[in-house]
């Protein structure tokens, strides 16, 4: 008797974790580039995890790229902008360039460059838009189809235009101004980079300059120790990343 009440047990919960399974693994990133020039972005896993699209591509002006993004799988996204790239990969960026190469292949972009970071979990995704590592372009993440909170992320202000002199990076004929660094790469000090004694969350604190980037871009994070309600999270979604939301 007992085998007969079993069977149908074993049968329903291979189906939940297969269904499961398949819900879970149907996460996608839609990467769209609203800005008026191409992007090329570039796809970084976190340590274990697969690269995926060969870690970068070029994506022209009003064009998308849907990235199937496997369970589990956590890794940062940023814009890489002034490319060129010869019939190899080979060349370089203005901005977030990852060695030289067309297909980032795992490398990190250059700083500074605004980062999405995203980590796709089993109860909760937890995602975020960083300047830690300074600002290049604007990027929003809006979650589609999700349950919870799944609140925007995002950095769609200039930072640019308002960047003190210090940070700046200036493109090659210093016409204009390309990039915004990070306050820690700007100055490599302890207090900026909260590093050292400035290493935890009650001595790292905000600065003049992380105020300018948390003024501009209240949805983003600012600095090492930033307000934890900068992470967002949302279950069983997908998302859009958007370069230049505002354009």
């Amino acid at each position: 008797m007992a085998d007969r009440f079993l069977t149908p047990f074993l049968v329903l919960a291979f189906f939940t974790i297969f269904a499961s399974h398949i819900s879970v693994s149907a996460t996608t990133m839609t990467l769209y580039n609203k800005c008026s020039h191409p992007v090329w972005p570039g796809i970084q896993p976190s340590a274990g995890k697969p690269v995926l699209a060969r870690g970068g591509f070029k994506l022209m002006p009003n064009k998308a790229y849907r990235l199937s993004m496997p369970a589990g799988w956590s890794g940062r996204v940023w814009g890489r902008h002034g490319c060129a790239f010869d019939a190899t990969g080979r060349g370089r960026c203005a901005t977030g360039d990852c060695g030289g190469a067309l297909f980032c292949n795992g490398i990190g972009g250059t700083p500074p460059a605004t980062l999405a970071e995203i980590t796709l979990g089993n109860e909760q995704d937890f995602y975020d838009v960083s300047l830690v590592d300074g600002y290049n372009l604007a990027i929003s993440v809006t979650p589609v189809r999700g349950k919870g909170k799944c609140s925007y992320a995002g950095c769609v202000s200039d930072l640019n235009t308002m960047c003190p002199a210090g940070l700046q990076v200036r493109s090659h004929d210093k016409s204009q101004v390309v990039a915004c660094k990070s306050a820690c790469s700007a100055f490599n000090s302890p207090r900026y980079c909260c590093t050292g004694t400035f290493g935890n969350p009650q001595t790292c604190k905000p600065t003049a300059y992380s105020r300018i980037f948390k003024t501009a871009c209240p949805r983003a994070y600012s600095y090492a120790y930033d307000d934890p309600t900068s992470i967002a999270t949302c279950t069983g979604s997908s998302y859009v990343l958007t370069f230049c939301p505002h354009h």
